[in-house]
């Protein structure tokens, strides 16, 4: 597979290799790419043991054909590529910096400056070799998660079992993964207890216990216990593939930044070529040297050229990307993640969001005279609603589990739709169904219970609160200076109940999608930009209208999945506020760089301009505030990036 990364103006392909086949629990090494397994760095490396050769002899006293030679060999080594892409965009139409290197390494042989050409070739293909060397680290961080997928898997068959490659699963397919072992695929654990190393992909630190009904992610690390998998997810959909195929779409895109700074180049570009025109031919006309002059127009065009500022925006958005994939937080675009970082408002959708969108029993109410207790008419609901697929039925039933109750069989098992369901239980028809609207309060869904036509009494159930949400809240209250709304479709008592758990003030419940898309436009019209979060169908058109969209993944609809910005995989609400963190602190970064990059054309110019600056400093400091540039974007990948993030957000 191929990683296209577009950085430092120029299209640089790193070829993926396919991830190690074993299977085993070792971990994968992770791969650096070395130096010299670059073009790039093997070219920039003969030309300076050339120029080294050549500067030796010179000093040496050698005959000057031998260093000639060995000076060409350095031109030619170190120049011949950024020659052939400034002619290739010239052909276009179109005016590249690195021509203009070219051109005044050439002005300066020319004039007999040979040794100073020679030199600015040598400095410009190192930078050029360190630029590759960045771009392929940050494919190094995407391909590292792709070493960590094993390539075969064991498939449980009726005849036993399987080994299989992992790319011909299937979903429905189950898996038997051995202590120590890699998970094959995205999945649910159907039997076993175990525990599973998933830093890689969540971040982590510690290993997550998994039991039957717990998702595993393909490429974890599975630990002392067996687990039996079934497969959620075709390999190419899993979370790893995923985050490479977002990173390398990402990396095709340009934010608003960087279209500027390339709509403005070209006419820099020309403005550096008339302006250096003009200081070469300005002090000639008034008497000085020829070759004073030509050298001092060669140094300004050195020194004016835009390479750090065509740097300063790729690299930092695309860090962040790469390090926010790793932490399962899939942000498809540049633009997607400056826009992230833009936002001063937050919406939040309730269900699903807020919420687990799973209900969970909260209250088991015996009626007086029944002659049950809670135990007992958990037990006797839960026995009824065994063979039922509703989720209301599926959560009194785990709650019986919860409560270690055994469940007696169910004959006759009816499902009445829109009222609930009939079975007989112990020789007793027992029917579970909806209590009225009155019963309900507090946002509860409440199901009364009764056996052979008496009510014997109700069960409470809440939609379960995520665990983070308070806290995931509170980041983003004081990431935007303003509480975030709550925009759902609920009634009123169920999104007052979420709000008093989250210390939200502002709701509004009870709307229909248009609803949600009208509340983001008026805070848009109130000249704020604003952060929706949501999860299902009905939650797409205030993704598409918000100013930066972020679906939650594990259970999130195929259309809000396609709509929003990004996609939070694992449905961690406290990822929000720590990618808008990480987002605005790329954007801190490049302005940092066009800081940097400004700075160092302006002082550079001036210099040749008032003072003399020699054409190697100037080389010098020119190729330096690049280098700086591109490496000050690549700080992102760090770990602690995120890790700081969480951190301010906690």
């Amino acid at each position: 597979m191929s990683l296209h990364v577009f950085l430092y103006g120029v299209r640089v392909s790193v070829t993926l290799a396919p991830p190690s086949p074993s299977s085993t629990g070792i971990p994968a090494t992770r791969r650096r790419t070395r130096v010299l397994a670059l073009p790039e760095a093997r070219w920039a490396l003969t030309a300076l043991v050339a120029f080294l050769l050549g500067l030796a002899a010179d000093l040496g006293g050698a005959p000057p054909w031998i260093s000639g030679i060995l000076y060409a060999v350095a031109y030619v080594s170190g120049g011949w590529e950024p020659a052939l892409e400034g002619l290739r965009a010239l052909r276009e139409k179109t005016l590249d910096v690195d021509l203009l290197m070219i051109v005044a390494a050439l002005g300066a042989a020319a004039i007999g400056q040979v040794l100073d050409g020679a030199l600015l070739i040598v400095i410009f293909a190192t930078s050029g070799a360190l630029e590759a060397l960045a771009t392929a680290r940050t494919a190094d961080s995407v391909r590292g998660l792709l070493d960590l997928a094993p390539t075969t898997a064991t498939r449980l068959t009726d005849g036993g079992e399987e080994t299989v490659p992992t790319a011909e699963l299937a979903v429905g397919d189950v898996l038997l993964v051995r202590p120590g072992e890699r998970i094959g695929a995205d999945g649910t654990v159907v039997d076993g207890v175990s525990e599973a190393d998933q830093a890689t992909i969540t971040g982590e630190s510690l290993p997550v216990v998994k039991r039957p009904g717990d998702d595993v992610f393909a490429g974890t690390l599975n630990g002392t216990g067996a687990l039996r998998v079934r497969v959620d997810r075709d390999p190419a959909d899993s979370v790893i593939a995923r985050i490479v195929a977002l990173v390398e779409e990402a990396s095709r895109t340009k934010a608003p930044t960087q279209l500027f700074i390339e709509k403005i180049e070209q006419r820099y570009a020309v403005g550096v070529v008339v302006a250096t025109l003009a200081v070469f031919g300005i002090p000639l006309a008034f008497g000085e040297n020829l070759t004073d002059a030509l050298l001092r127009a060669m140094t300004f065009m050195i020194v004016a050229s835009p390479c750090a500022v065509v740097l300063a925006t790729m690299p930092p958005l695309l860090s962040a990307i790469a390090n926010a994939g790793r932490h399962g937080v899939l942000v498809k675009s540049a633009v997607a993640m400056e826009r992230l970082g833009e936002i001063d408002a937050a919406a939040l959708d309730k269900t699903g969001t807020l919420t687990e969108g799973m209900p969970e029993v909260t209250a088991v109410r015996p009626l007086p005279g029944s002659g049950l207790d809670e135990d007992a008419l958990l037990a006797l609901a839960a026995s009824a609603e065994h063979p039922s697929e509703h989720p209301l039925a599926r959560a009194v039933v785990a709650a019986a589990h919860a409560r270690g109750l055994p469940l007696a069989a169910a004959t006759d098992f009816t499902a009445l739709p829109g009222r609930g369901i009939t079975a007989t239980v112990d020789g007793h028809v027992v029917t579970v169904g909806r209590a009225e609207a009155t019963d309900a309060t507090g946002g509860e869904t409440v199901i009364r219970v009764t056996r052979d036509a008496s009510p014997v009494g109700t069960l409470a159930l809440t939609d379960r609160l995520r665990h983070d949400a308070p806290a995931a809240t509170a980041a983003l209250t004081a990431l935007t200076g303003t509480a975030p709304v709550l925009l759902t479709g609920d009634n009123a008592h169920a999104a007052a109940r979420v709000a008093t758990a989250t210390g939200l003030t502002d709701i509004r419940a009870g709307l229909l999608p248009e609803d949600k898309v009208h509340a983001v436009r008026d805070l848009h019209e109130a000249g704020r930009k604003v952060l929706f979060v949501g999860d299902g169908v009905n939650d797409a058109p205030a993704l598409a209208a918000a100013h930066a969209g972020i679906a939650m993944g594990r259970a999130g609809s195929d259309l809000a999945l396609e709509t929003a910005d990004a996609v939070v995989v694992r449905d961690e609400l406290a990822a929000v506020p720590a990618v808008v963190r990480l987002s605005r602190t790329a954007r801190r970064l490049v302005l940092q760089n066009l800081v940097i990059a400004g700075v160092a054309i302006t002082g550079l110019v001036l210099w040749d301009l008032i003072g003399h600056l020699p054409l190697p400093l100037g080389v010098a400091g020119h190729e330096g505030s690049t280098v700086l540039v591109g490496l000050n974007g690549l700080r992102l990948l760090r770990e602690s990036a995120w890790r700081s993030g969480q951190a301010q957000d906690t």
